[in-house]
């Protein structure tokens, strides 16, 4: 499939904030949202954004309803998603895949929303963005690092990512693919969705790609796990070419990890490097999902 790279954000550009997700807290939307109009951007909020089923943002079909409304609308440029928590998955065998493919428009998110990153990379085509979000990032004082990636990013820049410790030495080239470890593995057996025509393909790309991890409050032995459970598949070990680790935050053994992301790339038989600002900390970079990119010993950067 030809990828689809959507235009630049530019000053001016109309941005959709939408929640397929966990639910929102309306006080820190209505400050993100004075965060992008004081930076030159007309903000528009999901008609759902504010509604609740649980502990997510409203029933699936409201926040579906929000999801497709921001690609048809022609007047919206860039969608950003809330926040992540859950609920993304539940909306994959619903989604207009068509729609999302003659609409192509910046999409923006992380965590959870690694779910629709992927599934849009693999049946619409769509470069995506990891990035901050509304409620987590842009509420209240937003790092300046963050904010600057995020931007560069976004206005269609290069941007360079730089590593913490070497894993495995070694270059590597390919398209960036990956995000949330634990949204990863629960989108495996997800290669039949169907949405108004019938769509195959595997999500798991059908060229090299860099595989990109992070994540939150899982422990050392559940790292292992998901990562094992994708080395065990075969596209996938077939097909990637390097690793860029993020961050996995709070996890309960950081020696434990190390061993477990050196045997990972032992196993894959690719370079690999760790500590890159994926990450859910409060510093982070916006990376393109499904851009081409290279990494070496000084670091990764898109092409």
């Amino acid at each position: 499939m030809k990828l689809i790279k959507p235009n630049p954000l530019q000053e001016g550009d109309t941005i959709a904030i939408i929640a397929p997700s966990g639910v929102v807290d309306k006080n820190k939307i209505m400050s993100a949202v004075k965060y992008f109009e004081n930076k030159n951007y007309n903000v528009i909020l999901g008609k759902n954004i504010f509604e609740k089923k649980r502990y997510m943002a409203g029933a699936d079909f409201e926040r579906l309803d929000d999801l497709h409304e921001a690609f048809s609308n022609s007047d919206i440029d860039a969608v950003f998603c809330a926040r992540g928590g859950y609920g993304a998955i539940r909306l994959l065998p619903y989604i207009d895949f068509k729609l999302i493919k003659n609409n192509p428009k910046i999409f923006c998110g992380y965590s959870d929303i690694t779910a629709l990153s992927l599934v849009f990379l693999a049946y619409s085509g769509l470069i995506t963005y990891s990035s901050p979000m509304p409620q987590g990032d842009f509420a209240s004082e937003v790092s300046t690092f963050t904010e600057q990636s995020f931007f560069n990013v976004l206005r269609g820049n290069k941007e360079i990512y730089e590593y913490a410790d070497i894993v495995l030495p070694g270059e590597a080239q390919g398209i960036v693919w990956g995000g949330n470890l634990s949204t990863i593995v629960s989108l495996i057996g997800c290669d039949n969705l169907k949405s108004g025509q019938t769509v195959s393909t595997n999500l798991i790309p059908d060229e090299n790609f860099i595989f990109i991890a992070e994540d939150v409050g899982e422990p050392a032995y559940k790292i292992d796990k998901m990562l094992n459970q994708l080395a065990n598949i075969k596209n996938f070990k077939d097909k990637i070419s390097g690793i860029a680790f993020g961050e996995f935050t709070d996890t309960d053994n950081d020696e434990w990890l190390k061993d477990v992301l050196l045997e990972f790339a032992v196993r894959m038989n690719v370079p690999a490097y760790s500590g890159f600002k994926f990450t859910h900390n409060r510093d982070k970079q916006t990376i393109p999902i499904g851009a081409g990119a290279e990494l070496n010993d000084k670091h990764l950067i898109t092409l």
